[in-house]
């Protein structure tokens, strides 16, 4: 999916909401347990009911890796889903791979080969030679770690330098490496007012927000201080839709907010003539 189709996607459903599939086997409503495939009959149930009011789709490998060969394959049965029925949805890995050229080489060719996702997560770290092999697949996206809404952000991503700070000069270096059409990067929400200086260097490029809803972050700032002529977001929402509630009628709920979370950003893009 390129740039302008994301776009599309967006003006079309009016919204730009990604909902993260954190599918916590522990929170996973009972009456699923007894299926062969507790995880993915829950994606399958989340995705039906939220896939109207969304734009993409981002499950963490962590959720699915914890569980071993099982939950790699729901991961892959999810994709697949995904892929068959809801082709128009951006699917995105949150796997924040980063490793040495050939070793990154590898994982990109696992999840934009093997497993056909959108986009991945990776970490920029290690540099430039650490990313590059997963922008060598045309369509595919990298996004890159730039300013996350964790506590520990602050160890290592506000330390300044010759008057920059890290997260600047991540966001300039990288721009040598992709253009807006192929790499995004990761903001959180609760540093939405950051988003202004993050605009001054990548003005035109989309940027994964997470941290709306149970983290604390706040959709309308988001919009405020991140959004740009062709929306350039997408807002990240997992346990406030996927959690929403435990019992037979979890999907529901789910569809619930998730279509609370499309009008108000269906607001949202009016108040920026989008």
């Amino acid at each position: 999916m390129n740039y302008q189709q994301l776009f599309e996607q967006i003006t079309k459903k009016r919204s730009f909401l990604c909902v993260g599939l954190d599918s916590d086997i522990k929170k996973i409503p009972a009456h699923l347990m007894q299926s062969e495939d507790p995880v993915f009959e829950f994606n399958k149930a989340i995705i039906d009911a939220t896939a109207p009011y969304s734009v993409a789709f981002k499950p963490n490998l962590a959720f699915y890796e914890s569980l071993g060969s099982t939950g790699m394959l729901s991961f892959e049965k999810t994709i697949r889903y995904c892929r068959e029925n809801y082709p128009e949805i951006f699917l995105i890995a949150d796997a924040k791979r980063g490793d040495i050229g050939n070793t990154s080489g590898l994982y990109a060719r696992a999840f934009f080969e093997s497993l056909d996702v959108d986009a991945i997560t990776v970490a920029p770290y290690m540099g430039e030679d650490s990313v590059t092999p997963f922008l060598a697949y045309p369509g595919k996206w990298v996004i890159l770690l730039a300013l996350t809404s964790n506590k520990g952000a602050d160890d290592f991503q506000y330390v300044t330098q010759d008057g920059k700070r890290l997260f600047e000069k991540v966001l300039e270096k990288s721009q040598q490496w992709a253009d807006q059409n192929s790499m995004m990067y990761v903001v959180g929400a609760t540093r939405a007012e950051m988003l202004s200086d993050i605009r001054k260097i990548v003005p035109g490029h989309f940027l994964l927000v997470p941290g709306v809803g149970a983290q604390g972050g706040s959709l309308s700032e988001v919009a405020k201080y991140g959004m740009n002529s062709h929306c350039g977001l997408l807002v990240n929402s997992s346990r406030n839709i996927i959690f929403a509630d435990n019992s037979e009628k979890f999907a529901e709920f789910a569809a619930r907010e998730a279509a609370n979370m499309q009008h108000e950003m269906d607001e949202l893009m009016k108040m920026h003539s989008i």
